[in-house]
C-alpha cells in the first residue's frame, strides 16, 4: 500500500501552520511575515495570533497577502480553561471561519467561568478547523491534559520556536501514547515564530493536494495527506504486510517506529531507498517512519495502521 501522503492526486505545497504577528505577540506586521515566508520558497502560511482579549481575539485577516503562488489559511492559537499545571490551554486552529466566536479568555491566565480546553478544541473542531494540540513538552502537558481533547486531528511534535528558545520543541512522547491507545492522530512540524528570536523557517509540512488553495489544503491536512519536516524530503513510502519501502533525500538513518520500544530501520551514508522489514514491529497497531540526515535535521511520516495494509 502507497502510504495516503504519496498516493493522493496533486502535488506537495509546503506550509507554516503556527506563526505569530504584531497582532498579537510577534515582532512584525502580517504583511512582512507573509512576504518573509513568500521569499523563503513556502507556497501557504498559516498567521495563527494569539486568540485571547488582550488582543481583541484576532483572526488575523491575510487575503489581501495572497497572490498567484503563494496563499495564507486563516486560523489562530486558541487559550481557554486550565491543564493540570494550572496553566491555560494552547491549541493551534487552522482553517477557522472569521467570525469564530470568543473564548472569554481576557488575558493568558485561567478563569472559572471560562470554557475548558476540549471544549475550545470541540468547538474549533466542528466550525471546521484543523485542530492540533500545541507544543505539548513546552507547555508542561500530562497524559491526562492531552487525552482530555478528544476533538483533535493532531500533535504538534516539532514547535521550531520552543526548540530555539528553550529546548522544549518536541511532542513524540504525547503524540507516541496517544496511538497506543487507539487514538488517530496526525502529527505536524511548525515554527510558532515570532520574530524576536531566530525562531522562522525551521519546521514544516509538505501537504499533497490537487491546489495551492486554502479548502484544498486544510481537507488534505485533516486527511492526512502530508509529512513535517526540519529538513529532508520524503519522495515516496510503499507499506508492505512485512516491509516498508522508503524514498527520500541523502540520509544517515531511517527508522520504523511502533508501539513501546518497537523500532526497526537502516543507518549508513547518503541513503535514499531503503526496504525495511517490519516483523519487530509485528504487535504494533501503528506504525510511523522518521527520516534523519547528516547534519541532524529530520522528516516525519503520518502513521500508519496495520488494518489497513
Amino acid at each position: 500500500m502507497q502510504d495516503p501522503a504519496f498516493s493522493a492526486p496533486g502535488k506537495f505545497f509546503k506550509g507554516n501552520l503556527h506563526t505569530h504577528s504584531n497582532v498579537s505577540d510577534g515582532a512584525l506586521p502580517p504583511e512582512e511575515v507573509c512576504k518573509r515566508y513568500r521569499e523563503n520558497g513556502y507556497d501557504f502560511l498559516a498567521l495563527t495570533d494569539h486568540f485571547v482579549g488582550a488582543y481583541g481575539y484576532p483572526i488575523t485577516n491575510t487575503l489581501p497577502f495572497r497572490t498567484n503562488s503563494f496563499t495564507t489559511m486563516l486560523g489562530a492559537e486558541l487559550h481557554s480553561g486550565a491543564m493540570e499545571n494550572g496553566e491555560i490551554w494552547h491549541i493551534l486552529a487552522v482553517g477557522l471561519p472569521e467570525n469564530f466566536d470568543p473564548s472569554n479568555s481576557p488575558r493568558f491566565t485561567p478563569s472559572e467561568d471560562q470554557e475548558s480546553g476540549p471544549e475550545i478544541a470541540k468547538r474549533a473542531y466542528e466550525a471546521g478547523a484543523f485542530v492540533a494540540i500545541a507544543h505539548p513538552e513546552w507547555s508542561g502537558l500530562t497524559m491526562n491534559d492531552a487525552r482530555s481533547i478528544a476533538h483533535a486531528h493532531a500533535v504538534e511534535i516539532y514547535n521550531h520556536g520552543c526548540e530555539v528558545e528553550c529546548d522544549r520543541g518536541r511532542g513524540f512522547y504525547v503524540l507516541d501514547q496517544l496511538l497506543s491507545e487507539n487514538r488517530k492522530l496526525t502529527l505536524c512540524a511548525t515554527d510558532d515564530a515570532h520574530f524576536h528570536a531566530p525562531d522562522q523557517f525551521g519546521g514544516w509540512v509538505m501537504v499533497k493536494a490537487e491546489a495551492n488553495e486554502p479548502e484544498a489544503l486544510l481537507d488534505a491536512l485533516k486527511a492526512g495527506r502530508h509529512y513535517s519536516s526540519t529538513g529532508p524530503e520524503i519522495h515516496n513510502i510503499v507499506w508492505g504486510s512485512e516491509t516498508v519501502e522508503v524514498e527520500c533525500s541523502p540520509a544517515c538513518n531511517i527508522a520504523v517506529l511502533g508501539f513501546g520500544s518497537r523500532t526497526a530501520g537502516k543507518n549508513g551514508k547518503g541513503i535514499t531507498h531503503a526496504e525495511i522489514a517490519t516483523n519487530a514491529l509485528s504487535h504494533s497497531k501503528w506504525m510511523r517512519i522518521s527520516v534523519t540526515d547528516e547534519n541532524g535535521k529530520s522528516a516525519w511520516s503520518n502513521p500508519v495502521y496495520r488494518d489497513q495494509l
